[in-house]
């Protein structure tokens, strides 16, 4: 009888042995096979969150198709700890095991609302954007100019309140190629999520904040942002320094910047950067004047503010070292912070014949190896200028 007992004990051990591997083993198909979503979601994260609530929150969302499974994959894995607040794109079909990883791994946000603080050539603009996960392309909410240093600007929008008030926002400052330092540290008083200013014995010199896009973390201090900038400016203007062609008409890192920055307020048309730099980089060789209305500008505002108006006979005139119609070769300095493209039209310029040119009512420019040519090319001008101010 107790052999019988023991056998009927053992069989039916083996049998619960047996269910708990194939269990087991179907946990871990469904942990790693592909999820039930038919399109991206954006998870949300709050802070304080558990894995139970965001199995559960998952779940609802029909991204997962068991909780409990999900929640013993993240402790099997010794995940369950290690769960970060944030707002993450998750894909259409991801199992449970990558939204385990994308919730776990930590860094930036993936999805969600940011706020992008756009600084301009003449303005600055506050976007706010939401991601769209199902097509993972931002849409834009809202948009202000602001007022720094209480001065007017645009009426905040309410949605944009609300985006300040979400720990999941992320931010992000984008600086458009042809600013001026003045530009970038006065518009960065109108971003209220980061904090500190500039003193005017402390602005880096000009041309040295790279353009680019730069993600900061709220009350991001200002300086830390600035010197992010001049590193990054500083990297690329020895990595291109480093490429220059032979035959250049300057020898230094810091002529380059000057000329890079002429070319990048010349043309906003990136397939002529090359082309413009070559007929400044002509007219050097042959040691003709540069003649070139930015370097005047420059040297009428000091880079401060916009002129916004045309250049008068008495500025072309004037013996401002910047006056490239009056001065030999360059002017003692950047006009404004050129981008990466402008840096490398500045060491490797096309090959050409070209000596002037000039706007040719597309955006772009004619250009021309002679001055009958060139003053051909300015006549069409001054006709699309007419037509233009008669409609």
């Amino acid at each position: 009888m107790w052999r019988s007992i023991a056998s009927n004990a053992l069989t039916l051990f083996i049998v619960v042995l047996v269910a708990l591997a194939g269990a087991i083993a179907w946990g871990k198909r469904q942990y790693v096979a592909e999820g039930p979503l038919d399109q991206a979601i954006c998870l949300r994260v709050p802070s304080g969150s558990t894995m139970r609530g965001v199995s559960d929150d998952l779940a609802g969302q029909g991204a997962i198709t068991n909780p409990s499974i999900f929640r013993i994959g993240a402790d099997y894995t010794e995940k369950s700890q290690q769960l970060k607040a944030g707002a993450f794109l998750v894909d259409e079909g991801s199992s449970m095991q990558e939204i385990v990883d994308i919730i776990t791994r930590g860094g930036a946000s993936t999805c969600g609302t940011e706020v992008v603080y756009r600084i301009g050539v003449n303005r600055a603009l506050m976007q706010v954007r939401e991601l769209d996960p199902t097509t993972q392309s931002y849409v834009e909410t809202a948009e202000f100019q602001p007022g720094p240093e209480g001065e007017e600007g645009d009426a905040i929008p309410e949605g944009y309140t609300k985006v300040r008030a979400d720990a999941n926002t992320r931010y992000r400052i984008l600086v458009a190629e042809g600013t001026t330092v003045w530009r970038v540290v006065e518009s960065l008083k109108g971003a209220d999520f980061i904090t500190g200013s500039v003193e005017a014995d402390e602005m880096p010199s000009e041309g040295m904040l790279a353009p680019d896009s730069y993600e900061v973390r709220e009350g991001a201090d200002v300086d830390d942002l600035i010197a992010r900038m001049v590193a990054l400016q500083q990297q690329r203007i020895d990595t291109v320094w480093a490429t220059r062609v032979d035959g250049l008409p300057f020898d230094t890192p810091e002529e380059m910047l000057t000329m890079a920055s002429i070319i990048e307020k010349e043309t906003g048309v990136a397939e002529e950067r090359r082309k413009v730099a070559s007929v400044f980089e002509n007219r050097l060789k042959r040691g003709m004047k540069l003649q070139t209305d930015p370097t005047v500008i420059y040297g009428v505002t000091n880079g401060v503010g916009v002129l916004g108006r045309g250049l008068r006979q008495s500025e072309l005139q004037s013996n401002s070292p910047y006056n490239t119609y009056v001065i030999e070769g360059m002017p003692p300095g950047p006009i404004a912070n050129p981008g990466l493209e402008a840096l490398q039209a500045a060491v490797d310029p096309d090959e050409t014949p070209y000596l002037f040119f000039v706007a040719d009512g597309t955006g772009g420019h004619a250009f021309a190896e002679t001055l009958a040519e060139h003053n051909a090319n300015v006549a069409k001008w001054r006709e699309i200028e007419a037509q233009r101010a008669s409609q």
